[in-house]
């Protein structure tokens, strides 16, 4: 992975090597600017006085994690990446779960708020917030990426989980069923949603084809909750034969097929309803922005022998793909939405009667939750130097949570090395 470099002013130059970077640390001429992403500032140069080259970011938008990178257009490097995972989730059943306790509130007639109906208005390109932050999120990064690299071009994966279609795959009329990326659509996302390993014997990593349920020469159709994904010779064994008696001695498997296979397309509709207001929102960067499908995403990916991962699909994104891409040492950044805390005070037990008091303060002894930390313990149980996540008390006992343990640390042996951003970053 290379490093961001910044100007004397603060201006992107073009990434450097690690070992040129720690060349100029080594000798003073540069200092750490930020951690995650590794950025140095070079304390003797300006733009100016720089040559620096075109870079594109590239963007995957996922329900659950999206996958970025950077590539350098010049020489087909990529230069960064990462996974963003996102807590929509999380969001939805928040609310859902605030929802409940007011409303449980109310029965009781208990009621400290009157429940609101036609009184509030909601503007135009209005998206609910599990949606909402997937977007800012991808946002964020962006504008951050723009900062420390000379980002000049985007590319975004402009993908159409059309439901009709994948239920009727059969139907005419679609320009991409009718192209060299025909199917790739369909079996991208029986791909995801299988896991990618063969649902009778589960192996992984060999050619899987399109499995009907029930036969067709049986009765069965298109429907994408009719369609899995089995190896050959799996497929040729279960051949017409009804799944229940094919999997009669395995009832729990079949079993799980059968809930799989009526599996709601929650991830489908949530990049649906987000992916023309993140190309909006990228148009407004005022940078040209490239949009190409998901088939073209695997199709290019394919072609140029890439293992599959959020980032590598993000690097195959749009025509723009280079036919030889240089990804040597391409360790990606795990990247976490953990937010920025709750302005809830009063915390609600599962009845929803209060059991405890938020404090007022964000931060304790100069510390806030979620700060990046190295720890220098001298004795004890614990003893040594760690990097890891904090979460305070107000007192001097605060949780650090590194890669494998948790556990109690006091303050005075703390020294921050990266703020509170709203996110956890991973390696």
């Amino acid at each position: 992975m290379y490093v961001f470099v910044l100007d004397k002013n603060k201006q992107p130059l073009d990434p450097c090597h690690p070992a040129r970077a720690r060349e100029l640390l080594k000798q003073g001429r540069a200092a750490v600017y930020k951690r995650y992403p590794f950025t140095i500032l070079i304390k003797n140069r300006e733009l100016e006085n720089s040559v620096t080259h075109p870079h594109r970011v590239k963007i995957d938008p996922g329900s659950r994690t999206t996958g970025m990178t950077i590539l350098q257009e010049n020489t087909a490097r990529c230069v960064f990446a990462c996974e963003i995972t996102h807590r929509g989730f999380q969001i939805r059943e928040a609310l859902l779960s605030r929802r409940q306790l007011r409303g449980s509130r109310r029965s009781r007639k208990t009621r400290y708020r009157k429940a609101r109906f036609l009184n509030r208005t909601r503007p135009n390109g209005w998206l609910p917030p599990s949606l909402q932050s997937r977007i800012d999120n991808i946002l964020t990064w962006a504008r951050r990426l723009r900062r420390i690299c000379p980002i000049t071009t985007i590319s975004q994966e402009l993908v159409k989980f059309d439901l009709q279609k994948l239920d009727q795959p059969e139907i005419q009329g679609v320009d991409y069923q009718r192209g060299e990326l025909f199917g790739f659509e369909v079996k991208q996302y029986l791909l995801v949603k299988w896991q990618h390993q063969c649902v009778y014997c589960g192996v992984k990593d060999v050619p899987l084809q399109i499995e009907h349920i029930v036969a067709k020469s049986c009765g069965g159709t298109n429907r994408v909750s009719n369609l899995t994904l089995a190896c050959p010779k799996c497929n040729q064994a279960k051949g017409n034969q009804p799944i229940a008696k094919f999997l009669s001695k395995k009832p729990d498997l079949l079993n799980h097929i059968l809930a799989q296979a009526k599996k709601p397309l929650v991830d489908a509709t949530a990049v649906n309803a987000t992916r023309w207001e993140l190309y909006r929102r990228l148009q407004q960067t005022n940078l040209p922005v490239e949009v190409g499908s998901g088939g073209r995403t695997k199709w290019n990916r394919v072609n140029r022998g890439i293992d599959k991962s959020h980032w590598a699909d993000s690097l195959c994104v749009g025509a723009s793909t280079p036919e030889k891409l240089i990804i040597k040492n391409i360790r990606p950044l795990l990247i976490n939405a953990k937010g920025h805390g709750t302005r809830q005070r009063c915390r609600p037990d599962k009845f929803g009667f209060p059991k405890a008091h938020a404090h007022r303060a964000k931060s304790f002894q100069g510390f806030t939750t979620g700060d990046i930390v190295k720890a220098r313990i001298p004795t004890g149980k614990f003893a040594g130097r760690y990097i890891g996540r904090i979460a305070i008390r107000f007192r001097p006992s605060f949780v650090l949570q590194t890669l494998d343990k948790k556990f109690d640390v006091h303050p005075k042996y703390l020294k921050t090395i990266h703020k509170a951003d709203g996110y956890e970053y991973k390696q």
